[in-house]
């Protein structure tokens, strides 16, 4: 091993320089004049703990709502076939979701033989086709 064959394990991290002209201009994003416009400034505590609690204006987004629905699969139904029918409350006795009143939504995946029929859940339209198809219905 030479001394030129050495190399570091981890990258050199680089700090940004604010403030030095550059492709953003003289002010470089620190906007014009003011504290915070100078190095080494430094806020009151009392007004840094405020501005910390607001969210940034950038970027940001509402948290959902309401939660998204339990996912289930056309093929997983294949096997809930003995009843012909199927709800939110055999699906929970099952084990396929934990609540009956969960909300609960059944796509196209995969294929499904037996007919049988749903009722009172939301189902997609590929879901829909491959119920149709397998001679069962969409109540």
């Amino acid at each position: 091993m030479q001394l030129n064959e050495l190399k570091p394990t981890h990258a050199r991290r680089k700090t940004l320089r604010v403030g030095r002209g550059g492709k953003r201009g003289t002010t470089s994003g620190r906007g014009q004049k003011g504290q915070k416009a100078r190095s080494g400034h430094s806020l009151p505590r009392a007004e840094r703990e405020m501005i910390m609690k607001f969210p940034k204006a950038r970027g940001t987004t509402n948290k959902p709502k309401s939660p998204r629905p339990t996912i289930i699969q056309v093929s997983e139904l294949g096997a809930l076939a003995v009843s012909g029918a199927v709800t939110k409350t055999i699906l929970a006795q099952k084990g396929l979701i934990a609540n009956p009143r969960a909300k609960v939504k059944i796509l196209g995946g995969g294929k499904i033989v037996a007919a049988i029929t749903i009722q009172g859940l939301p189902v997609s339209a590929s879901a829909k086709k491959a119920i149709e198809a397998a001679g069962g219905k969409v109540e």
